[in-house]
């Protein structure tokens, strides 16, 4: 049996992960939770898990800052979390899986198994963890509201435009998406995915330029929704370059 603890600061998702484990990986025993970091520590102190579910961002501290401190560890790490762009992260500090949010069940039950055959085998290549970091990568992104976050297919953002310090998402479905994150943060979230900071104000998709206008000072690239984007001065060599690398 393996003895599980889930750190994750919404309740409700550990409720979810504990239903899930419950009715469909049997081998595994929830031990404990905690919705705050500090707390989770104290919980994976005293209970002692071979395996812990830990959400990435939590108030006040991390779940990547909560692993650092803790150093030499003898449990397994499953990342949960809304936000793919702490993947590179999580592989490095060596966590045995990292799912996003929704968590799928058939990729629950993997990742479980893969913590059973880490324990009878040693621990689980460094391949097979990056390979699942690149699968997360491609999948979705969530975008954070007042009123919760909503999860939508990175391949269907066209460009991101920023509006203070909130962002305006725009989709292939013709939305335009106000959140509650800054264009900085939404490039750092989308690192490793095709997109481009063409201007301080724009973050584009280059999966969906329709057309590259270069000009003396800039350029103008046309999106798939019929919007003109600007290219500063300060980066049409290298987004130029870019294209002509991507679309020979």
């Amino acid at each position: 049996m393996i003895k599980a603890v889930i750190i994750d600061d919404e309740k409700s998702a550990i409720t979810s992960i504990e239903l899930a484990l419950k009715e469909y990986c049997p081998g595994v025993e929830v031990v404990g939770s905690a919705n705050k970091a500090i707390d989770g520590i104290k919980e994976i102190q005293s209970k002692n898990p071979d395996l812990v579910f830990l959400d990435i961002q939590m108030p006040h501290m991390t779940g990547i800052e909560l692993i650092e401190q803790m150093g030499n560890r003898n449990f397994d790490v499953i990342f949960i979390t809304a936000h793919n762009g702490f993947a590179i992260k999580a592989f490095k500090l060596n966590a045995i899986d990292y799912l996003l949010k929704p968590v799928s069940i058939p990729e629950l039950i993997k990742a479980v198994h893969k913590v059973s055959e880490s324990r009878a085998n040693g621990n689980i290549s460094a391949q097979d963890k990056l390979e699942k970091i690149k699968a997360a990568l491609s999948g979705k992104v969530g975008l954070p509201f007042s009123a919760g976050t909503e999860y939508i297919k990175i391949s269907d953002i066209i460009r991101i435009e920023a509006d203070g310090s909130y962002c305006k998402v725009i989709t292939t479905d013709g939305k335009n998406r106000l959140i509650s994150r800054n264009l900085k943060e939404m490039q750092t979230a989308l690192e490793g995915e095709s997109f481009f900071r063409t201007h301080k104000s724009h973050l584009v998709n280059l999966e969906h330029i329709k057309k590259y206008s270069p000009l003396k000072d800039g350029g103008s690239c046309e999106m798939a929704d019929g919007v003109h984007v600007e290219v500063s001065r300060t980066v049409k060599a290298e987004f130029s370059a870019l294209l002509k690398n991507i679309f020979k």
